[in-house]
């Protein structure tokens, strides 16, 4: 009798010899011009349904356009669907395989129509398909795994979600100057308008107009802090609540994912979430800006010059400020717990990199922030090689501590105080910083794939088709 064949383990090695193989099949199939009617072979319905549904469950739960391609494409060649190609747009999946001789092709699509972020549930996915590609997952088992990622409870309860979306604020504002009076009303106004922001949510209304519930209500109870600090001479920074809160609602996986998406060649994709960010700031404009223009307009003390911001400050509260945002924004996206305490060393690696830099080299905000980002994107991407899990795992939570709150809520207040140049300057500041993070993110992925042999389904330096020149010769 024959022995059974053990089971390839999961290494660099193993994965990047079946990618090799995946090029040249891809290759091959491409580079004929006819099919050979011996060649046609049957296609496996259940095959083709769950490589739709993995695709679709990895879109609505947060992860870029091209690692949902790239999946794709990688369990189509592990479960023998022959001639497959993929589209990935920002709300749709369509894939369509060729068997060939006188067959015609099988075309499915998927719809996401729902999105939930979380992280965890892509970080199992993703080990789902490397398993699938390596042959140590069959057909029955992938599907029963499929089954159970979809149906597996959270690794944090309820409550520790909502908690950790408070924490944001509470985190952000103790980084800012806060004391523990603030950052518990950061904390209380954050949960609050989340918590409103559901209750839209449950009863059909737009996204759009549950952020702004969601920014009015934080907006408010700073505000309303800030006038009995003043009344009553507490000295607080009350200011501080709206900062912590503005960075809690800010999109910062949109807006990496936007730039991911477009730098690798998804154009469509990369619009539709670039307008999502800039739907998104919209919404906490509005209702924050409600708020200052009425406050002023009501007699509220505020001073400009006094407004709450970390500056570059290395101080250690600041820097425990900084990890407490970046651990509470993982927690909020639900990344894995063995994530946490590297998400945190990042989260202070990034902050420590942009105020070294503007105090040493008195570089503009966006520029350090650029800098930061960079080195962010280069350990996330690297570490996430080293622990086999998606890299947005580690760096959207990570780039959390220079999301530009306290720029944008002074923009606010200065075009409520009456001085709307100065505070379009201070907004078009904020996108500039905000786009700096996305644009310095990749930027370290791109450097980090340049040096690297293959990933997964041929994500190397050689595995992505768009990066081959449309100008001039190679």
């Amino acid at each position: 009798m024959s022995e059974s064949p053990q089971r390839s383990p999961l290494d660099d090695n193993t994965l990047l010899s079946r990618l090799r193989d995946w090029r040249a099949a891809r290759d091959l199939e491409s580079g004929a011009e006819e099919f050979d009617d011996d060649s046609a072979s049957l296609l496996d319905p259940r095959a083709i349904d769950l490589v739709l549904r993995v695709g679709e469950l990895l879109l609505a739960s947060g992860e870029s356009t091209e690692a949902v391609n790239e999946a794709m494409l990688s369990l189509s060649v592990a479960f023998g669907l022959p001639r497959t190609e993929v589209s990935v747009t920002f709300t749709a999946i369509t894939l369509s395989c060729h068997p060939g001789g006188d067959q015609p092709p099988v075309t499915g699509e998927r719809v996401v129509r729902r999105r939930t972020l979380d992280f965890f549930r892509v970080s199992e996915l993703h080990t789902l398909v490397q398993e699938a590609a390596l042959g140590q997952v069959e057909m029955e088992g992938a599907i029963a795994r499929l089954r159970a990622i979809k149906r597996a409870p959270r690794p944090y309860p309820r409550w520790v979600l909502v908690t950790g979306f408070g924490l944001i604020a509470s985190s952000a504002s103790v980084m800012v100057g806060g004391g523990f009076t603030v950052a518990a009303t950061a904390f209380a106004a954050t949960v609050l308008g989340d918590r409103a922001a559901v209750w839209l949510a449950e009863r059909g209304v737009a996204e759009f107009y549950q952020m702004v519930a969601a920014a009015l209500i934080a907006a408010s109870t700073g505000m309303g802090l800030l006038w009995v600090s003043s009344e009553l001479g507490l000295g607080l920074r009350a200011g501080a609540v709206i900062t912590g809160s503005i960075m809690a609602l800010l999109p910062g996986r949109p807006l990496v994912s936007s730039l991911q998406d477009g730098i690798s060649g998804a154009y469509v994709s990369a619009a539709a979430r670039l307008l999502e960010v800039f739907f998104t700031l919209g919404a906490i404009i509005s209702g924050v800006g409600v708020v200052a223009y009425a406050a002023v307009r009501l007699g509220v003390a505020v001073d400009l010059d006094s407004l709450p911001s970390a500056g570059s400050s290395m101080e250690p509260m600041v820097l425990v400020g900084a990890a407490g945002i970046a651990v509470a924004f993982g927690v909020s996206l639900v990344v894995p717990l063995r994530a946490l305490a590297p998400i945190g060393v990042m989260g202070v690696l990034i902050w420590l990199c942009y105020a070294g830099l503007r105090e040493a080299l008195a570089v503009p905000p966006v520029v350090g922030t650029a800098v930061g980002a960079v080195v962010i994107g280069v350990f996330g991407h690297w570490l996430a090689r080293r622990t086999q899990r998606p890299a947005l795992t580690f760096i959207v939570p990570a780039i959390a501590p220079l999301l530009p709150g306290s720029i944008l809520y002074r923009g606010l207040l200065q075009m409520s105080t009456g001085d709307p140049l100065v505070g379009m300057a201070s907004l078009g500041e904020a996108v500039a910083v905000g786009l700096a993070l996305g644009a310095g993110v990749n930027l370290g992925g791109e450097l980090v794939r340049s040096f690297s042999r293959g990933g997964l389904a041929g994500s190397g330096r050689h595995g992505r088709q768009a990066a081959r020149r449309t100008r001039g010769g190679y």
